[in-house]
C-alpha cells in the first residue's frame, strides 16, 4: 500500500499560518514525523494561498527537502504551479493531480511522460460530477485512454474515484467502493488512490469513519491512500486490512508495525 502523507496542506489552519510566517521549523517537524511514520511520498499543498500559491509551494518544496529524503507529491489544481515547482524537486515527485480538464491535461501530460512521474488522476471533468459508480468508471476509462495514449504507463497512473461527504450524499462511499473494484478489474496494472477525509466531513467521530472507509476500500482493491500516517489507529487499520487481504506475506509488515509500537 502506497502512503501519500497529507498533513502539509494549507487548508489546515496551522499549516497556512506556518506558510504565511515562513515558519520552516514547523513545516519540517511535520515532514519529519510523516517520514518517520512510513510515508512513501509527502504531499505539499499551498492551494489556499491565493495569488501566492506558486511561490508558497516552491518554499514548501525547499524547506521539506532540507530535512527528509522522501519524494514529494506536488499537489495543486494549477498546472503552472506544478510546472514551475517541479525543477526544484531533488527526487522524482508524484503529480497530484490531473483530471479531464483539457488545460491541465495538455500542460501536465508531456511532463509526466518525459520525467516518468507517478500521477494522481481525478475522476472529474468539466461537464460531469461523478456521483455514481458508473460515472466514476466511465471517467476512469477516459483518463486511462488519454494518459496511455500520451505514453503514461499504467503502473504510473493512480485513479482517484473521488468520494464525497456521506453526511450530504449517503451513497457516495458505496459508489466509490464499487468504482474502485471495477476500475481495478477493468484496467489491470492501474492503481487506485483515495483521500479519505472527505467521506467523514460534517460527521462526529470522523477518525472512526475514516478508518472504517479505508478498510472497506482496501477490501475492494485500493492500493494507495492519501492519509495521515502519524495516526496510529488509522495506520494500524491499514496494516491489518492489507494483511487480511493477503498482501502481507507471512504477516511480516503487520508484525513489524507491532514491534515498532505503531498499532492501536
Amino acid at each position: 500500500m502506497l502512503i501519500i502523507a497529507e498533513r502539509i496542506n494549507s487548508s489546515r489552519k496551522s499549516i497556512a499560518e506556518a506558510i504565511k510566517e515562513r515558519n520552516s521549523e514547523f513545516i519540517q517537524d511535520e515532514a519529519l514525523s510523516q517520514a518517520a511514520a512510513g510515508a512513501h511520498y509527502i504531499d505539499v499543498n499551498a492551494g489556499s494561498m491565493l495569488g501566492q500559491e506558486t511561490k508558497c509551494l516552491g518554499w514548501l518544496v525547499d524547506v521539506v527537502q532540507e530535512v527528509v529524503d522522501v519524494p514529494l507529491a506536488l499537489d495543486s489544481p494549477d498546472a503552472e504551479a506544478i510546472l514551475e515547482c517541479f525543477p526544484r524537486t531533488r527526487k522524482t515527485p508524484m503529480i497530484n493531480s490531473i483530471s479531464l480538464e483539457p488545460s491541465r491535461l495538455e500542460r501536465l501530460l508531456p511532463l509526466i511522460v518525459e520525467q516518468r512521474t507517478k500521477v494522481v488522476a481525478l475522476c472529474q471533468s468539466p461537464e460531469l460530477v461523478a456521483e455514481t459508480a458508473g460515472d466514476k468508471v466511465r471517467l476512469a476509462e477516459r483518463l486511462v485512454e488519454k494518459a496511455t495514449a500520451a505514453g503514461v504507463p499504467l503502473d504510473d497512473l493512480y485513479i482517484d474515484p473521488l468520494v464525497y461527504p456521506i453526511a450530504a450524499n449517503p451513497a457516495s462511499a458505496l459508489h466509490t467502493l464499487l468504482a474502485i473494484e471495477r476500475i481495478m478489474r477493468l484496467f489491470p496494472g492501474v492503481h487506485t488512490v483515495c483521500g479519505l477525509t472527505n467521506v467523514s466531513y460534517g460527521l462526529p467521530h470522523r477518525k472512526l469513519v475514516n478508518r472504517s472507509f479505508l478498510i472497506a476500500c482496501i477490501s475492494r482493491g485500493l492500493d494507495a491512500a492519501i492519509i495521515d500516517p502519524t495516526d496510529n489507529q488509522l495506520y494500524g487499520a491499514l496494516k491489518a486490512a492489507t494483511m487480511i487481504m493477503g498482501n502481507d506475506e507471512f504477516c511480516m509488515n503487520f508484525i513489524a508495525a507491532h514491534r515498532q509500537g505503531r498499532l492501536e
